[in-house]
């Protein structure tokens, strides 16, 4: 099945992501299914890292991924959208959420998610539920939940 969407403008954004597997898994889901991505800086490794290149293969499409130096600057950019933070703190749902044209879908890094300021930063929170006593999804499997409900 294929798909185009010019008028999907929801984005998924990264903050220092630390695993490259994960980050070239997540530009492969969005170069395939037209979402654009964000990243903001530093990353824990670079794009030259074999094990990134290993995975994102030629889905680097550069055209469809905005590099932010730094939060502030992220948030900048933001603020006439709403950010959308996904987090297993939150107790809103993914499940009754409405989506906003313009909305950005943050993640946090996989060692540490975000600090306490960006939880002050962003306009929402929600989580995808899971099991009682598990920590979390994989972060690659999560965007990838998020993506398809953008696109579904």
């Amino acid at each position: 099945m294929t798909h185009n969407n010019p008028k999907l403008t929801a984005k998924i954004a990264l903050y220092q992501p630390d695993i490259p597997q994960n980050t070239a898994s997540i530009i492969r889901t969005c170069s395939c299914l037209g979402v654009k991505l964000e990243i903001i800086e530093p990353c824990g490794f670079t794009f030259h890292d074999k094990r990134f290149r290993r995975v994102v293969m030629d889905y680097l499409d550069e055209k469809m991924i905005k590099i932010y130096e730094n939060s502030d600057q992220f948030f900048e950019a933001k603020k006439n959208s709403r950010v959308v933070l996904m987090t297993t703190k939150a107790k809103d749902s993914i499940k009754s959420f409405k989506i906003k044209k313009n909305d950005t879908f943050l993640f946090g890094r996989e060692s540490a998610g975000v600090p306490k300021n960006i939880h002050h930063e962003v306009d929402k929170r929600i989580k995808i539920p899971i099991l009682k006593k598990k920590r979390s999804l994989n972060l690659s499997t999560t965007v990838s939940m998020v993506v398809s409900k953008l696109i579904l």
